[in-house]
């Protein structure tokens, strides 16, 4: 079992930055790929990044939205994953969850733990 707690949500007024933390506890948190997920308020959850269980960036996903905007990272040592996001705008509002899974797949289903969900508020 792995438990993922996430920190960091809040109200932002558009182009500003705000910083998730997901910090794992339970089995090796290096041996899960971690993804963040979001879903807004009638719409379903989808991923918006993807990092390896090393790190390594070459194998790093994002949207297509967000990309240039948000940087993912993981910190192995601290069990944690972050997802740093800047210029934020308001259609990045939404529910922002962390998971981990053993695929490094693009689909919620892929996916066998899960934090509590983040809100993250973009105003205008």
């Amino acid at each position: 079992q792995v438990q993922l707690v996430e920190s960091g949500g809040g109200l932002v007024q558009a182009g500003g930055s705000l910083r998730l933390s997901c910090a794992a506890s339970g089995r090796t948190f290096s041996d899960y790929v971690t993804g963040w997920f979001r879903q807004a308020s009638g719409k379903e959850r989808a991923l918006v990044a993807r990092i390896h269980r090393s790190g390594v960036t070459t194998y790093t996903y994002y949207t297509n939205s967000v990309k240039g905007r948000f940087t993912i990272f993981r910190d192995n040592a601290k069990n944690t994953v972050y997802l740093q996001m800047n210029s934020l705008k308001p259609e990045d509002t939404a529910v922002y969850y962390c998971a981990a899974g053993v695929v490094a797949g693009a689909l919620d289903s892929e996916y066998d733990y899960w934090g509590q969900g983040a809100q993250v508020t973009v105003s205008s």
